[in-house]
């Protein structure tokens, strides 16, 4: 009868130990297998974004005084600072925050991170129609029939640029593309409306491609 309930005993043990093992065994797999954005978040894209532009701005503030701000605020440096700021990655997913972290630190005004997402792309199908009607007026009809897509980049309150994809691709970096930039850009000459000042044209290739630039 001894050994029959020492027996016993260890049946009864025995599957509460293994239970036991089992849950462990389970959480520390959880642990391991836990996503790493799960255990350390990363910040939102506006906020990193932001944080590089506010550096950059800081050391053009550090470096070149009070004078710096005029330029780079009034005159949209940090707007155009943004196409060729680095690390790319981080610039394009809120290039607006960006800009903004940049004029905050150019101006010394204090660190504020956008509290939420401040690009944003609106498709204008009625500028595209407007250039080639006015294309076709001025003997760049041909040009303008390669465009194909204006997107409206809004990177805040009142700045923007343009994008225009053309049916170019990467490897058409000669005349028929620079024409076709150079010719938007003449018809936009300067004309940046009421709701705000556009400063840069982005053509692009079908693929979403950054082909050239020009100043607006």
């Amino acid at each position: 009868m001894l050994v029959t309930d020492r027996r016993g005993g260890r049946r009864a043990w025995a599957p509460a130990a293994l239970g036991l093992l089992a849950l462990l065994t389970v959480s520390c797999d959880a642990g391991a297998r836990r996503p790493a954005a799960a255990a350390h978040p990363t910040a939102p894209a506006r906020v990193a974004a932001y944080d590089a532009g506010w550096r950059t701005g800081k050391e053009i503030h550090d470096s070149g005084g009070k004078g710096a701000a005029i330029r780079e605020v009034v005159w949209g440096g940090c707007v155009r600072r943004s196409l060729t700021a680095r690390p790319r990655e981080v610039v394009d997913r809120d290039r607006g925050a960006w800009v903004r972290g940049c004029r905050h630190g150019v101006r010394g005004a204090p660190h504020r991170r956008p509290a939420r997402p401040l690009t944003r792309r609106e498709p204008d199908p009625g500028l595209l129609a407007d250039f080639r009607s006015w294309a076709a007026r001025h003997g760049a009809r041909d040009s303008a029939s390669r465009a194909t897509r204006v997107v409206l980049v809004h990177l805040g309150d009142r700045d923007y640029d343009v994008e225009l994809t053309g049916a170019y691709d990467a490897g058409d970096r000669a005349a028929g593309a620079a024409d076709l930039a150079d010719a938007f850009a003449e018809w936009w000459d300067g004309d940046d409306g009421e709701t705000g000042v556009a400063w840069n044209l982005l053509l692009l290739t079908p693929d979403g491609e950054r082909l050239l630039t020009r100043d607006l």
